[in-house]
Formats: C-alpha cells, sequence, structure tokens
C-alpha cells in the first residue's frame, strides 16, 4: 500500500462519505429513496468503520462492517478513489476488518460482490456462494451520487 495513505478506525461524517462516493464506483449501489436519511443511519451504526486518507487528509478509502466479533463479518460497503485503485488500499482495509472482528481463525467474511469487483475478491481468496437467502422487499430506485 502507498506509504502516504493511513487506515484509522473512525466514523465518517455523512458530508464526507458522500463526497467520497462521488470519486468512487461505489455510489452507485445505493438506492435513490431516502439516500441521505439511509447514508447516516449507515455511518453512524456499523461495527467497523475504517477511513483511509491521504497526506492531505482526504478519504481514498472505505470500508464499513457489521460483525458479531465471534463468528462472522459481514462488509458492507468497500470502495476506493478512482484515483488510488491498484495500491492495496481495499486489500489493507479488509485485512484490518478481519483483524479487529477477531482474525481470519475466528471470523468468517461475507459481503454481496458486483460483477465488476468479483475478481478483487477472488484475488483475496474469497469464493462464490449460493447458500445466501435474502428477503427484499424495499423501493429501489437505480442513481448514481454525483
Amino acid at each position: 500500500m502507498n506509504q502516504k495513505v493511513r487506515i484509522f478506525e473512525e466514523r465518517i461524517s455523512v458530508e464526507e462519505y458522500i463526497d467520497f462516493l462521488k470519486r468512487t464506483d461505489l455510489g452507485s449501489q445505493y438506492p435513490k429513496e431516502r439516500f441521505t436519511d439511509r447514508v447516516s443511519k449507515l455511518v453512524k451504526n456499523v461495527s467497523i468503520s475504517l477511513v483511509a486518507r491521504n497526506e492531505s487528509g482526504t478519504v481514498v478509502g472505505v470500508l464499513f462492517g457489521l460483525t458479531d466479533f465471534a463468528y462472522w463479518l459481514y462488509v458492507t460497503d468497500l470502495g476506493v478513489d478512482r484515483a488510488y485503485t491498484g495500491q492495496g488500499i481495499g486489500r489493507q482495509l479488509i485485512k484490518t476488518a478481519h483483524e479487529i472482528a477477531g482474525g481470519e481463525k475466528n471470523i468468517a467474511v461475507y459481503l454481496i460482490s458486483n460483477e465488476n469487483t468479483v475478481g478483487f475478491y477472488e484475488k483475496l481468496g474469497m469464493k462464490k456462494s449460493d447458500d445466501v437467502m435474502q428477503y427484499n422487499k424495499i423501493e429501489w430506485t437505480k442513481f448514481v451520487v454525483e
């Protein structure tokens, strides 16, 4: 990972996260309905909140995760600023979250990946799974944070 980028365990503000989403492909994963309210709840309530910042303090990577600190970690959000991809930031965010949750000998990691990021997760040793159940009746109008 670029030595000028550091990862912090911190709560990011709604405004800073929305600004970050504009510089990533992660900004297309959210529904339009009640967007700001939902993002506000997201940044406030995740179990693990990691933020990668460059030497100017600008957010260049984010990982949010939910965990029981005993068995599993569910990564809800993982994104890297388009200008910083390929520098190992995403890999380091996953590794750090896994360690905080309890380490790879204790914690299974789960997430939902879009088709563009499957290769990244496979390089980390993750495998596709067919055994996930879903209950989804929410309104979901696609849009991109701009």
